[in-house]
C-alpha cells in the first residue's frame, strides 16, 4: 500500500468555555468518522453504537450527518445537533437536539470524583 493510499488520522486540542477537549478524525477510502473525547466521555458522529457504549457505561452522544453534509473532522460536531444519547450521557444533562457543542461543555463540567 503506497502513503498515498494510507488512512488518514488527525488528533488536535480543542479549547471550550468548560476546558479541554481532545477532537479527532479519521479518513479513508468511502468513509471517515469524527469525535470529541472528554474525560466524561465522547461526542461523535453516528459511527458509534450507542447500545454497546452504554452496556460498558460510557457516556457517547453522537450526531448524525448525511451522505451530502458528512460530519468529516471535530469542528463538524460543534453544531450539529446531537440525534441520540447514552443513559450515562443523559445523567450529565446531555439531551436530543442540543448541540455538539453543548453536549462538549456539559461533559467538561461533569464531576468525577
Amino acid at each position: 500500500m503506497s502513503s498515498s493510499q494510507l488512512p488518514q488520522a488527525q488528533r488536535q486540542s480543542m479549547e471550550f468555555e468548560n476546558g479541554q477537549a481532545i477532537g479527532t478524525s479519521q479518513l479513508w477510502h468511502g468513509g471517515q468518522y469524527c469525535s470529541i473525547l472528554t474525560a466524561a466521555g465522547i461526542v461523535g458522529c453516528g459511527i458509534y453504537d450507542l447500545e454497546t457504549a452504554a452496556e460498558f457505561g460510557q457516556a457517547i452522544a453522537i450526531a448524525k450527518g448525511t451522505p451530502a453534509v458528512p460530519l468529516v473532522v471535530p469542528e463538524d460536531l460543534l453544531d450539529a445537533k446531537i440525534v441520540g444519547v447514552t443513559p450515562q450521557a443523559a445523567e450529565l444533562g446531555i439531551q436530543v437536539g442540543c448541540t455538539g457543542r453543548e453536549a462538549v461543555e456539559l461533559m467538561l463540567q461533569a464531576d468525577l470524583s
